[in-house]
């Protein structure tokens, strides 16, 4: 019975998470117009929110249309896999030390990072199934970005590891006495940067640059396979907002409310900011992107790392 409840959670989770998804794009909307002194989707029901299910039905209703010069097969696998990879991390995601459909996890975060190396196949097979040179472009940049972003997303982690002494997103939360931003401001900087240039957010977009690209890597899709490309992008946005959240900023602990509303909070305060930043931020050219990830912010990832490890082990010994 306790896997048969297990099961019809982790379905309501995803079906909250396709609802969520949409949602964002209409909250994006409302966000960039306010930022930018714009009225916004305010049309289609009350406050303009019908936009957001008139989308979800142009997406559903959209014809499916496969390329005479694509691989069918890998075509079809890409945006599965994209879409896959965002929604199968929040199966080790806690809301409170209690709340996490796939129980706490010793390796959770080496989960979260595996199915994140699993979203580069899911990119590059989209671009280079397409059989369009546009779509392989933009496949490409997508590899050198996430590749370039991950070496220090994954050191400012080690930095996390080393304090908590975890590996487990219960324990790496629940170790925070302190917010870890307040002991990492730096390690915080560096993940919040690489985790906007692995979702592909604005100004990091440049697999996706239409000025350039037509649409990068996702071209040739329409209808529902495109919408798991697009699903993909808004999950994987939630997705790095809870990780922040938990590692950085407490998780859980909170006064007064209960813990998973405080990660929510959180989680949503950080989702504005990230829209914000799409609002103020232009798109830097792409030698600037890789520059900023190799020469800047994997050193700073290192020494940020090589620092925790001699305070951790003066501590440990007394030196300190």
């Amino acid at each position: 019975m306790s896997v048969l409840w297990t099961l019809l959670g982790m379905i309501l989770t995803i079906f909250l998470l396709l609802g969520l998804a949409g949602f964002l794009v209409f909250a994006e909307r409302r966000v960039l117009a306010l930022l930018q002194n714009r009225w916004g989707p305010n049309r289609l029901g009350p406050l303009g929110v019908g936009q957001a299910l008139a989308d979800a039905l142009k997406l559903l209703t959209k014809a499916d249309f496969l390329p005479s010069f694509a691989d069918p097969w890998l075509y079809r696998l890409a945006p599965l896999l994209v879409a896959f990879s965002a929604l199968a991390a929040f199966a080790v995601i806690p809301l409170s030390p209690d709340i996490s459909w796939a129980g706490d996890w010793q390796i959770g975060l080496l989960f979260i990072l595996a199915l994140s190396s699993l979203h580069v196949y899911g990119v590059f097979l989209g671009g280079w199934a397409s059989g369009n040179k546009f779509a392989l472009y933009g496949a490409i940049r997508a590899v050198a970005q996430l590749v370039s972003y991950e070496l220090p997303m994954g050191l400012s982690l080690l930095a996390i590891v080393l304090l908590s002494g975890s590996l487990s997103l219960v324990g790496m939360t629940s170790a925070q006495s302190l917010p870890y931003i307040l002991l990492q401001p730096l390690g915080f900087l560096i993940f919040t940067i690489a985790g906007i240039a692995e979702t592909e957010r604005l100004p990091f977009d440049l697999p996706e640059a239409e000025s350039e690209l037509v649409a990068g890597y996702h071209t040739e899709y329409g209808g529902m396979p495109f919408g798991f490309f697009f699903l993909g992008e808004y999950v994987s946005l939630v997705l790095t907002a809870m990780l922040i959240s938990l590692l950085y900023l407490g998780g859980w602990h909170g006064p007064w409310a209960p813990g998973w509303l405080w990660l929510l909070g959180k989680s949503a305060l950080l989702i504005f900011c990230f829209f914000w930043l799409r609002a103020t931020l232009p798109r830097p050219r792409y030698d600037q992107l890789l520059h900023l990830g190799w020469q800047w912010l994997l050193p700073l990832a290192l020494v940020n790392l090589l620092g925790t490890a001699l305070v951790a082990a003066g501590l440990r010994w007394g030196w300190l």
